[in-house]
């Protein structure tokens, strides 16, 4: 398959959106979607079992800097997706990319635009954007 940049998907996205047009459906369906997202992670772990969460109150040194921060913090996952759970969330990220996408069509927006606004923002800021 080739390469697929943002003008190509949003166009495909834009030309397949029929039934869900509203703005209203589009972001009902999109926060369906986020919550299908979750639920895939969620299952992986309780259902399938292939990622393990363990998780509790990080304490950091009280001299620490936002630099050295990344070395202390983990993400609480243990294993790794197995082949079938890792499609499941993949499918599900799909069809949430979709209806971002179709947001963005709706309401006028470039998502390449949108990301290299981002991109830019993250680049300038660097760590201290997400802290």
């Amino acid at each position: 398959m080739r390469d697929i940049d943002c003008k190509t998907f949003q166009d495909k996205v834009d030309e397949l959106l029929v039934r869900h047009r509203s703005i209203l459906d589009v972001l009902s369906k999109f926060q369906e979607s986020n919550a299908r997202v979750n639920r895939s992670v969620v299952k992986a772990v309780t259902n399938c079992g292939c990622l393990n969460i363990t998780a509790s109150k990080k304490d950091l040194p009280p001299d620490i800097d936002l630099e050295q921060m990344k070395n202390f913090m983990e993400t609480h996952l243990e294993g790794e997706l197995c082949d079938s759970c890792k499609e499941i969330i993949e499918m599900e990220l799909g069809n949430n990319l979709f209806y971002l996408v179709s947001l963005c069509n709706l309401l006028n927006l470039d998502l390449s635009e949108i990301l290299k606004k981002e991109y830019g923002k993250i680049s300038i800021l660097g760590k201290f954007n997400l802290s």
